[in-house]
């Protein structure tokens, strides 16, 4: 037997009131339960952004991580390629000048080193401040994977049409610019 019940029992409290009161109380009792379910879903809305924001900030720092491994595979598959196929520089008696941006450096090269590079079929490359002398075909593998690295190639020489009317003079073999 409920408190209620009690007084009503004891005529404390009349039936009317007693109704008014348990309305009340009823009205109370589903008030709070609206709050809780709204304030709930509030919580859970504010998590579920929070968490939102969380896997897109991770998707990001995946993605940068991915990409500076992809920079680097694709660094150290550059610097095999020139290790590999690099020819010896440096240790020609001639001067080949060439330009890097808005610099002209030279490059001792040998005469057989120096007819390649005129014909196209030897490219410069900069690697680590060095400048390297790779065949063209590399040089054009290592452009596919990263075109920002700087190589000097020239094109490859045509041979001269019939119709040239300078065939028939012959280059100097010693002109150099």
């Amino acid at each position: 037997m409920s408190l209620q019940d009690q007084l009503l029992k004891a005529g404390l409290v009349d039936e009317k009131k007693a109704n008014k009161i348990k309305k009340t109380r009823h009205k109370q009792t589903r008030q709070k339960q609206k709050n809780k379910i709204e304030t709930v879903n509030e919580a859970r809305l504010a998590a579920e952004q929070a968490q939102a924001r969380n896997a897109e900030r991770d998707r990001q720092l995946n993605q940068q991580r991915k990409a500076e491994a992809e920079r680097k595979a694709i660094a150290a598959q550059v610097r095999q390629l020139v290790e590999l196929n690099r020819l010896p520089g440096d240790e020609g008696d001639i001067d080949y000048s060439f330009t890097d941006g808005t610099l002209i450096k030279r490059l001792s090269v040998t005469e057989t080193q120096l007819k390649q590079l005129s014909n196209g079929r030897l490219s410069i490359i900069k690697l680590d401040n060095r400048y390297e002398l790779i065949p063209t075909l590399v040089a054009e593998k290592i452009q596919q994977r990263d075109k920002g690295i700087p190589i000097l190639s020239n094109q490859p020489t045509e041979t001269p049409e019939e119709d040239d009317p300078y065939a028939d003079y012959q280059v100097p073999d010693d002109l150099m610019w």
